[in-house]
């Protein structure tokens, strides 16, 4: 932009100092905003005025009332049908048809006979009713004459006047006519305000019914959570649901879409109520519709439960008190109840509540159990106060593994006999030893004495999956994860599950976010209690619980994450679950660690002292290949029987239990089999050395890559 320059002193005056040029710069203002059109102002002010809340009120208040006056005219309309025809009662029939209740259908179809007979008689009666009617009148008139005319005699005679015997007659006559005079000024009137009066009618119908939709019904119907829930709530809610075969049955049954429902009975915080389904709705359409069901019934989706019980078509919906399960259930009877103990054979472990409030109790005796979920979802907490429970029962042992190791299961510390804490393979490496000295010991009992009691050994692992993954590799080559054949956790594990329960070793896994990976199938499988809280998918909902449970309402994939923490689904029969359900939802207790503190102190109280290993106390390591090799010396061949004999002398506890077996499993697997010579076994150093080379070479190029 140009300049503007302004010298202030006189032109024929030369220049000096004080009358040199001033310079000012003149700075345009800014160029005017352009108007904005007519048509632009108009639409905002027209978008404003349609978008106000008041006029969306307007809207809304307009189509309500106008709704109200229609479809009061249709209710109207389909009573006044019903009532002048057998509707209702073959809607009644159908219902009862759809129900697979035959005994009712026959009781509606035998009313409707005698409804049909009334008709016809009242039918009947109309064709004689005209010449009754007129013979009555006349009797009527003929009679109410002969009254007046006898009562103005009365009259006459009283007061001597003759003209008084007319006197009553012609005083119905007037009453008469002004009877007509009035009618004749109201008609009018009344012929104008009638319709209004109907509409009125039909609008005051239309209200009661709220025959509306949603959106136009008052905010204070709109927003009506936490109502009680009817019978013809949930057969709107079901109607409403979005499955045609459904929608199609009960607008057939009418106000008999009722008849699909048990009695509503009050469970806990909420209600519960059997659905029969109509023929051709299957269970899991509804099952698929949990939302939608939710939503109709003015609830969120986590405050309905689906399940199917064993009557077959049938339904079972367990609705919550608006807002009740996000309120806490309250301690722990192990916190409050400082005298509590346990017992492993007969108790019951005090867990928390089922929906309905009642106490919810867990059996562990001889129960292998699971609970898995997604992270920072209250696993360990759930699976911990099993254990506190537990551990009130002093003759009860604990071998315990936790793989998160940041202290959770610390309060075990002087209480279990073994405690290993700690996220690394070396961790992993402890604790799968310490499976596999479970397992030891659960064959030294099978192999005790018939009769033999032995008191309760619960392995629990913490965080299992981080074992199930884990890569690392004993020196014979076989991974300590996975869950193949050659796997040591997992074949320690499924020894466990394969025997142990009949002589009370029982394991106990808590896992995250199960998948076939970190928590193979053989595994989850062999649990006798499984349970599970929120997971992100339905297929690992099937891996934490089993096809039978999901498949019979089990859900713990609608549980909602940080919500619905500490809520499980459980699937055991050490657990009371309602007939003809597979599980059943668990809202746990919690206890904090200062409290489980406390609690273990009782229990440690009850106990004469226990020393808790924080590792496996591993025997002298020893190579078997190389001492073989060494036993051998150099000698080309020596027999297996006395390799087994110099071995012994070598290392008699590694080796003094060994047979020919022990000895051919070695060296089958490191290539060096024993072969017949001259009729005996024998052992060949050559091969045993190429061996160990073998083995040396594998393990250094393994090393550096």
């Amino acid at each position: 932009m140009s300049e503007n320059v302004v010298h202030l002193h006189k032109p024929t005056d030369p220049p000096t100092p004080d009358t040199a040029p001033t310079v000012l710069t003149v700075v345009p203002d800014a160029p005017p905003e352009a108007p904005v059109p007519l048509w632009v102002r108009s639409g905002r002010a027209v978008k404003t005025a349609a978008t106000h809340e008041s006029t969306r009120a307007t809207v809304r208040a307009a189509a309500r009332h106008s709704l109200y006056t229609l479809n009061g005219s249709r209710i109207v309309a389909r009573r006044a049908w019903d009532g002048r025809t057998g509707s209702r009662y073959e809607r009644m029939i159908r219902a009862a048809e759809a129900a697979g209740n035959l005994e009712a259908a026959e009781e509606w179809e035998e009313r409707l006979q005698r409804f049909r007979a009334a008709r016809h008689h009242r039918r009947m009666d109309l064709l004689h009713s005209p010449m009754d009617a007129a013979k009555g009148a006349a009797v009527g008139a003929g009679m109410s004459i002969g009254v007046l005319v006898a009562l103005g005699v009365v009259m006459a005679l009283n007061t001597g006047h003759i003209g008084d015997v007319i006197t009553p007659l012609t005083a119905t006559i007037d009453f008469i006519a002004l009877l007509i005079r009035i009618v004749r000024v109201v008609w009018g009137p009344a012929l104008a305000i009638g319709p209004f009066l109907a509409l009125l009618a039909l609008w005051s119908v239309g209200r009661k019914q709220h025959a509306a939709p949603t959106w136009a019904l008052p905010a204070n119907v709109r927003n009506s959570e936490g109502e009680p829930i009817t019978p013809s709530i949930v057969v709107k809610a079901l109607r409403d649901l979005g499955v045609p075969a459904l929608a199609r049955a009960i607008k057939e049954m009418g106000d008999a879409g009722a008849s699909m429902l048990g009695p509503i009975r009050i469970a806990g915080c909420g209600v519960e109520v059997d659905v029969t389904l109509p023929s051709g709705v299957s269970t899991n359409e509804v099952q698929g519709k949990r939302r939608k069901l939710a939503e109709n019934l003015t609830r969120h989706e986590h405050e309905v439960f689906i399940t199917i019980p064993q009557a077959a078509r049938t339904v079972r919906l367990w609705v919550a008190d608006s807002g009740a399960l996000d309120e806490p259930i309250g301690p722990s009877p192990l916190v409050t109840d400082e005298s509590m103990t346990a017992d492993y054979a007969k108790g019951r472990a005090p867990w928390g509540q089922d929906l309905r409030g009642d106490a919810a109790a867990l059996s562990l005796y001889q129960r292998h159990l699971l609970i898995t979920g997604l992270s920072n979802q209250g696993k360990t907490v759930a699976l911990r106060s099993l254990a506190l429970w537990l551990a009130l029962d002093k003759s009860v042992q604990f071998l315990m593994g936790d793989l998160k190791g940041v202290g959770d299961w610390a309060m075990f510390d002087g209480l279990a006999t073994t405690l290993i804490q700690g996220p690394t393979d070396e961790h992993v490496i402890q604790v799968t030893e310490m499976v596999e000295g479970a397992v030891d010991e659960m064959n030294r009992r099978i192999q005790a004495p018939p009769g033999t009691t032995f008191p309760p050994l619960i392995v629990l692992v913490d965080e299992a999956q981080v074992a199930f993954m884990c890569p690392a590799k004993d020196a014979e080559k076989r991974p300590y994860g996975g869950s193949k054949a050659n796997s040591r956790y997992f074949m320690a594990v499924r020894k466990i599950h394969n025997q142990g329960r009949a002589v009370n070793v029982l394991m106990w896994q808590g896992t995250q976010d199960p998948t076939n990976e970190n928590l193979p199938k053989l595994v989850r499988e062999g649990a006798h209690t499984r349970a599970s809280l929120a997971l992100g998918t339905e297929s690992q909902a099937r891996m934490a619980l089993g096809d039978k449970a999901v498949d019979g309402g089990a859900a713990p994939n609608l549980l909602r994450p940080g919500l619905d923490r500490g809520t499980l689904v459980v699937a055991s029969d050490g657990i009371t679950i309602p007939a003809g359900q597979s599980s059943i939802t668990v809202r746990t207790h919690y206890i904090d660690d200062d409290a489980a503190e406390a609690i273990t102190d009782r229990a440690k109280a009850l106990r004469d002292g226990v020393t808790t290993l924080h590792a496996i106390q591993r025997e002298e390591e020893h190579d078997p290949l190389a001492d073989i090799a060494a036993v051998i010396g150099d000698a080309p061949r020596v027999r297996t029987k006395d390799v087994l004999a110099r071995l012994a002398t070598r290392n008699a506890d590694a080796y003094g239990g060994w047979s020919f077996i022990d000895l051919k499993a070695v060296l089958d697997n490191a290539g060096a089999e024993p072969y017949k010579s001259d009729g005996v076994m024998v052992v060949a150093r050559d091969r045993v050395t190429r061996a160990l080379a073998n083995r040396d070479t594998d393990g250094s190029a393994s090393a550096d890559g």
